[in-house]
């Protein structure tokens, strides 16, 4: 009987160098994976693997050495054990994201839902080529957004109350971008300069400086066999129905305007960034 290796391999069964052994990808999201789900995983890599399992660059785990034979097997016991397999192939892949402001003092939103919500919606989802998202709470940027497809980064829109401050400069020091200063007993903001970290609000010790979440996209970024950073251009979004709108236009323009096996930024480069970013900025606007 013939074997369909691709259907496998969409499926999450990438075929190792060892004859009719793979490596089987699981879906995670977000970077979270619960403890009973860790021990269904070490399970299955004892009775069906070699007992490793092998984490991935971008939050993935694996397990390596499933037999052909065991590929059905495998599939119903991590099922009855709260694991789906992932995906490979040409289609949305894993969303990784960092642990944001529900955990990290300097998260500027809240990665994991927002991660959730965006697997849910676009997992799987067949295009051209393969497309990956990431989440990054803040301008630290574990997640290293830029080299997403589409990455999201945690921001603040920021607001100075002056009658709450007591030029104090504490603002003025925690800003890395030097985008505060103190001039003739005044607080000053250059917009020009700042990167929405949000570390003036953070830092402020009388409330000073008011902030609002929202989301900074970057798109077309590589890094693989050629390596580019994803291009920012939008402003700040701050809700979740513009930042779906936009992502829906970049999935759209991506499978309208790609050629079978190009990539998403090989794809925007070819078909010229001016007519991307029209589209964009219409999704942004609504």
């Amino acid at each position: 009987m013939a074997v369909d290796y691709k259907a496998l391999k969409n499926g999450g069964f990438m075929r190792q160098v060892q004859k009719n052994n793979f490596s089987l990808r699981l879906k995670v999201v977000g970077g979270n994976i619960t403890a009973s789900q860790l021990l269904a995983i070490a399970d299955i890599s004892k009775k069906y693997g070699d007992g490793h399992v092998h984490l991935t660059s971008r939050q993935g785990v694996e397990i390596p050495f499933i037999k052909l034979a065991d590929v059905e097997q495998v599939k119903a016991e991590l099922e009855a054990g709260g694991v789906n397999t992932g995906v490979c192939g040409p289609r949305v892949r894993t969303v990784t994201a960092c642990q944001g402001n529900a955990i990290c003092p300097s998260g500027c939103i809240d990665t994991y839902p927002l991660s959730v919500e965006i697997s849910e919606r676009y997992f799987g989802k067949e295009l051209p080529h393969k497309f990956k998202f990431g989440i990054t709470g803040c301008a630290n940027n574990c997640l290293k957004a830029e080299e997403n497809d589409l990455g999201v980064k945690g921001g603040y829109t920021i607001e100075l109350v002056k009658e709450n401050c007591t030029l104090c400069s504490v603002c003025v020091k925690a800003c890395r971008e030097g985008a505060i200063s103190k001039i003739n007993d005044e607080i000053v903001l250059d917009k020009s300069k700042c990167n929405n970290c949000g570390r003036c609000v953070k830092s402020c010790p009388f409330d000073a400086w008011k902030g609002e979440p929202g989301y900074i996209l970057s798109f077309g970024g590589l890094f693989g066999n050629q390596i580019a950073k994803g291009e920012q251009f939008l402003p700040i979004i701050r809700d979740k129905e513009t930042l779906f709108r936009v992502a829906d236009a970049a999935l759209a323009f991506f499978d309208k305007h790609a050629k079978p096996s190009e990539r998403f930024r090989i794809a925007i480069d070819r078909t010229g960034w001016d007519a991307f970013k029209s589209e964009m900025e219409a999704a942004y606007h609504g």
